[in-house]
């Protein structure tokens, strides 16, 4: 499972049985799906989350779920376009929790939102450079945010996610 093989990639080297014990993971788009998996799947392995997305209501029952299940979670709500608003949320995880040792960023348009369904030739420029007007401005402002922290604590891992578009469609 690619969920399994991403953890292993951060896990450090020690024999715990919970590779991910202590390590603080932040994950921007934690209330969709596949947010929502890698945000459960860190917890199981011993990792705080902090779960943040444009709107609280998925993140909170997440949250709650992990919690139920044994886990640390948290909640926030971070519009991850909004640099100062995540500049704000790193800084007062990093202040009130310590380091910051794992950034996800799985923000983005639902896949209906691409135009996939229309034709090329009626698709507008604004649908088209969708992934380019918000995915890639939220992946910098994400990992420039957290890279500030982890470049000061010598450590952290930066995950990027490829998008739904990258696997070829059609138009």
């Amino acid at each position: 499972m690619a969920v399994n093989k991403l953890i292993q990639s951060v896990a450090t080297q020690r024999n715990d049985s919970l590779p991910l014990a202590g390590k603080r993971a932040i994950i921007f788009g934690a209330g969709g799906a596949v947010g929502q998996a890698v945000a459960a799947e860190f917890a199981s392995q011993g990792a705080t989350v902090f779960l943040s997305g444009r709107t609280l209501d998925a993140v909170a029952h997440l949250a709650r779920q992990i919690q139920e299940d044994g886990g640390n979670a948290y909640e926030a709500q971070i519009d991850a376009l909004d640099e100062q608003a995540v500049n704000s949320y790193l800084n007062a995880i990093a202040e009130e929790h310590g380091s910051i040792d794992i950034v996800l960023n799985f923000i983005g348009p639902q896949a209906k939102d691409y135009g996939n369904s229309t034709n090329t030739l009626d698709l507008p420029l604004e649908q088209f450079l969708l992934p380019l007007t918000t995915i890639m401005p939220s992946q910098f402002i994400t990992a420039r945010a957290a890279a500030r922290h982890m470049v000061k604590q010598h450590s952290g891992v930066i995950l990027f996610i490829t998008a739904v578009p990258a696997r070829g469609s059609a138009n």
